[in-house]
């Protein structure tokens, strides 16, 4: 099957670009799912749909390997859905825009969606080919990875007869992963009362900055616009008398938050006092984030004169000491792996309502009593405002196996045919691979790849060619399988 940007291998391109087509952000995986239903049917497979939309495809064994350990090849149906500022699409309802640019595949002003589309894509190129050698193949496709793991907590592995997993949810190409963080998600609402007032409206914003997965880019010192504005608005209210109306910024919890916009309301008088606080400030900040992100700015633009209702000035200090004190950044670096950040917190999502304001944040940790300890953390925060926090989103570590089989056979492979080392890692972003291992005790999975950038953002690019490698890499695995 030939796809239409004419890239090779065919079919795994033919596929991306079929799942490109149908919009599949996290929660909005019913048709995604459906899609891998019909190509099933199609093939004479067997399929397995839950209540959740999880897949399961099973293609039995070719001639000469019956007696193979079957092999578990997994990846996640849903996406995050970032896009630019002004991008017009609707990615609830629209599909993507791909295109190609040098090496890479990327999508219009949208994330591209190559994590993990791409697993689903090689899932599907190999149960489509039947010049393929292979083991008895268990396709796994699981929902809202990105978000809740609610898919993989769901799944009925009963299935399945392989134990042998190639989780293809990483994205450095010769790189093979063995463990990953555990994490969790919290949710603070902070109640806000509102009372009118009138003055001079403005606008401040923060934005340019690359933003990025919180797992995998936590550690490169990127802004996080919201950490930004909360330093802004600080630094403002110790010169300046302003009210705050409204206040946002981030959509996505494992998103580094590229933008943050409020509206404030201030005497005529002291305008030009306040632009040049914003001014001075963004020059200091550019400074600092010259390096890890060199397009941040900072704008205060003055609207017009009128009412608003803003967050009566009790509830605003209270936004403002959370904004400035709510952990952000790397909080430990592992002292068993070098370099390995061991514990984080994103804040993600940033959203003053009408009655509330709406804190969200990712913690990520390979300790699991260092990821409560910082929800403790955000918990004592909350009650000293008088918010309350909720925890969901709990999800367990992938612990590493000493003795693992297939990391050392893929290994192996990619070192014959590619006559270069991998390097064997851990990884700060979580990974299905742990809930796998609690229901699966006896797994033994490794975590890889083709190479795909700036993932969670509309800057996403994934390596045609890398691509085309990690094919052969897979097919060629699964010959040695036998």
């Amino acid at each position: 099957m030939k796809n239409s940007l004419n890239l090779k291998p065919e079919n795994v391109f033919y596929y991306f670009e079929e799942l490109s087509k149908i919009p599949r952000g996290s929660g909005n995986t019913k048709a995604v799912s459906d899609y891998c239903v019909a190509f099933a049917k199609e093939h004479n497979l067997e399929c397995h749909q839950d209540a959740v939309n999880n897949i399961i495809i099973i293609k039995e064994a070719t001639k000469g390997y019956e007696n193979s350990e079957p092999i578990i090849i997994q990846g996640h149906l849903d996406m995050v859905c970032e896009k630019e500022v002004d991008c017009t699409k609707d990615m609830d309802k629209e599909g993507l825009d791909l295109y190609v640019d040098g090496d890479f595949l990327k999508a219009k002003g949208t994330t591209l969606g190559g994590d993990d589309g791409i697993a689903v894509a090689y899932g599907l190129a190999l149960l489509d080919d039947d010049t393929i050698e292979h083991p008895r193949l268990e396709m796994v496709f699981t929902i809202d990875e990105e978000t809740s793991m609610d898919g993989v907590q769901a799944i009925d592995l009963a299935p399945l007869k392989g134990h042998i997993m190639l989780n293809i949810d990483s994205d450095e190409e010769g790189v093979f992963l063995t463990s990953s963080a555990g994490g969790c998600e919290t949710s603070l609402d902070l109640p806000v009362k509102r009372v009118e007032e009138s003055g001079m409206i403005a606008k401040i914003s923060v934005g340019g900055l690359l933003g990025g997965h919180s797992g995998a880019e936590i550690h490169k010192e990127r802004a996080n616009a919201s950490k930004i504005m909360g330093r802004v608005l600080k630094t403002l209210s110790d010169e300046v008398e302003f009210s705050i109306a409204n206040l946002a910024g981030g959509t996505k919890h494992n998103a580094i938050t590229r933008n943050n916009d409020a509206t404030i309301i201030l005497a005529k008088e002291d305008v030009a006092k306040a632009k040049k606080i914003v001014a001075d400030l963004e020059e200091a900040l550019k400074k600092e984030y010259r390096v890890a992100d060199p397009d941040l700015f900072v704008t205060f633009a003055e609207e017009k004169e009128g009412s608003l209702q803003v967050v009566d000035k009790t509830a605003q200090a209270k936004i403002l000491f959370l904004l400035r004190e709510i952990p952000f950044g790397v909080m430990a670096m592992s002292t068993d792996i070098e370099g390995l950040v061991e514990t984080s917190c994103n804040l993600g999502i940033v959203d003053l309502q009408e009655t509330n304001f709406h804190v969200c944040s990712s913690i990520r940790s390979s300790v699991a009593t260092r990821k409560y300890e910082v929800l403790d953390r955000i918990v004592f925060l909350g009650e000293f405002i008088g918010a309350t926090v909720e925890k969901t989103d709990d999800y367990p570590a992938w612990e590493y196996n000493a003795n693992s089989v297939v990391r050392e056979k893929i290994a192996g492979v990619y070192r014959d045919l590619f006559n270069t080392e991998p390097q064997i890692q851990a990884i700060h972003a979580g990974l299905e691979c742990g809930y796998f291992n609690e229901k699966m005790p006896t797994l033994d999975a490794v975590s890889f790849g083709p190479a795909n950038f700036d993932i969670h953002t509309p800057q996403e690019r994934l390596s045609i060619s890398s691509t085309e490698r990690y094919w052969n890499l897979l097919v060629e695995f699964l010959k040695r399988a036998k």
